[in-house]
This record gives structure tokens, sequence and C-alpha cells, in this order.
């Protein structure tokens, strides 16, 4: 897959584009429907498939009081774009000059002027451009000025079928903020996967008897309700390997932690991952995070989680 950036000197693509529109936050089920869609439409009409999102979610601009956590940062995206079998994406920086561009000027000079653009689809709700003026009528109006056809989809469930229950970004987050991890993994169609750079820990875990690596999340990212999980990390070599997930504010030893913190003990697993990004990838809650009223006590509950892990993983 071709990733264009909005800033390089690129010229206009010879071959006409099929082009999708969105933030694609987390490429969803609904995400690679709309892809689908779009592959098998560029195939009647012999265009290259492109789907243009952004390099940051748009309301982190327009409104960062209350722009959503994000389900995957830039390249888990463009690497799950890939996995769809496009043939281009173009990042658009979006930035506070981006915002104030019109949405006349957005069809006109990038989705035409630059990636050639023969036919769009876009959600039958979709809205875009300075103040969010830009709409499928306008594309519709646009697309007979400038010749590209343009097709409305909607919304669509697990089923791909059209629904008020359809798959969302936002049905994802709720699902996470709310522990229903399973919810959540099926509307992604994966495990929910979170990457961070390994950090050192306060060594109570080494202490406690199992090593563990703890993450640093960047704070833009969601990650799912406090609990412990059984998942997978995949270390800086490409192996998965199985983990017991801790994912709280350690109550035994902390009163008052003000944030979670994301620890992952690689069942089996000897070596240094002090400073490499590993990504982590939740499978199965395995409960809530509790209170111990002694160390001993905790260790034993810990003991558990692994072998837990172990079987649901390894077998």
């Amino acid at each position: 897959m071709d990733v264009i950036y909005d800033n390089q000197q690129t010229d206009r693509l010879d071959q006409g584009a099929a082009i999708t529109i969105g933030a694609f936050d987390g490429v969803h089920c609904g995400h690679r429907q709309v892809i689908s869609t779009l592959k098998a439409l560029a195939a009647e009409r012999g265009l290259r498939t492109v789907v243009v999102t952004f390099d940051k979610h748009p309301a982190s601009v327009v409104r960062p009081e209350s722009a959503p956590l994000l389900l995957t940062d830039l390249d888990q995206k463009l690497e799950l774009l890939a996995e769809c079998g496009v043939d281009a994406t173009f990042v658009v920086r979006f930035d506070e000059q981006r915002a104030q561009q019109t949405a006349a000027e957005f069809v006109a000079e990038d989705l035409v002027g630059l990636l050639n653009a023969k036919l769009i689809t876009v959600g039958s709700d979709f809205h875009f451009g300075a103040k969010r003026a830009g709409n499928v009528a306008l594309l519709v109006e646009m697309g007979a000025q400038l010749g590209f056809e343009t097709l409305a989809h909607e919304l669509v469930d697990l089923n791909g079928i059209p629904s008020t229950e359809s798959v969302s970004s936002t049905r994802i987050r709720a699902a996470l903020s709310n522990g229903d991890l399973e919810a959540a993994n099926a509307m992604l169609g994966r495990p929910h996967e979170v990457r961070g750079v390994v950090g050192h820990g306060d060594g109570r875990a080494r202490d406690l008897g199992f090593r563990t690596a703890n993450l640093a999340v960047p704070q833009t990212i969601c990650l799912p309700k406090d609990g412990i999980y059984a998942g997978w990390c995949r270390t800086a070599d490409g192996i998965n390997r199985a983990c017991a997930i801790s994912l709280g504010r350690r109550p035994t030893f902390y009163e008052f932690a003000e944030t979670s913190l994301l620890e992952a003990h690689l069942i089996d697993f000897e070596g240094d991952l002090y400073g490499q990004q590993l990504a982590v990838q939740f499978i199965t809650h395995l409960r809530d995070e509790l209170k111990f009223e002694s160390v001993d006590a905790l260790i034993a509950q810990m003991g558990k989680d692994v072998d837990q892990s172990r079987a649901l993983l390894l077998g």
C-alpha cells in the first residue's frame, strides 16, 4: 500500500481513484465492510482504491475538550488499512489551517486535483470541511461538475446489515470503558491492541515474584476498564507471547493513585525489555481489580491469574 501525505510533492494520480473518507479509528468491522465495497466498485470501474484519513482525529483540533480517545495510533491505522488491501492511503495533516478549508476546496484541490477522484463513497450522514458544511449533497453537486460519481452508504452491524445498532468507534470505546471486552473485540474484528514503551516501575512486581513490563501508553489511546486480563504481547522481535495483564491503580499498595498503570507479565519469558516498544492485545477479562488484605493474598491471586492466562492462551 502506498502512503501519501498531503505535504508531499506528489503528481496527480494518472489512474482514476475510488475514494472513501473518514477517521477510520480502529479500522473496525464497519470500516472493513466499507472498504470491501469500495474495492468491488473500483474493480468494476478500473480504478485505484484510496482511503483518505487524518493524522489525528479532527475533533482534537476543532473541539479538543471533547475529543475521543483513540482506538489506534496512526501507525496502527496504516498497518490495518494495508491489511485491507487498499492501493493507497492519503493522510491529511489536520491542523488549524486545514480545519478552515472549505468543503468545496477540499474536494476540488485534494480529492479531484491530487487524487483524481472518479468515485467517492461516504456514509449518508458524512460531513466535512470548515464548520462541517460539506455533505453528500455537495459531493453529488460537485461530482456533476468535476466528473466523479458519489455513492452514500449506510452504517452496518456485525452482519453487514444496515442498522441503528451499527458498528462504530464510539460504541467500541463505550464497550471498552464498560468492561465489555468481548463486544469491543467483536466489533473490532480483532483483539484490542495498545502499544507503549517499556519503562521502569517501582520494583514491586519483581519482589512479588512476577516480573512485569510496564508500558507507557500515550494518554490519547483508549484503554479498557481497569482489571486483570489474559492477552498476548508482541515483543520487538515480532514474537507474540502469552501474558497476564494488570491494568489499574494497584489499590493494595496505593490508596489514591491518579492514573492506571498497564503491566504485562510475559508467561515463561526471561529477558530485558526496557526501552522496547511492545504491543499488548487484550483477549479475555479475568477479573476486576481488587484490594487485598495482605501481600500474601495478592501473590496467591497473581499465581492463579497467571495459571488461568496460561490455560486460556496456551492450552
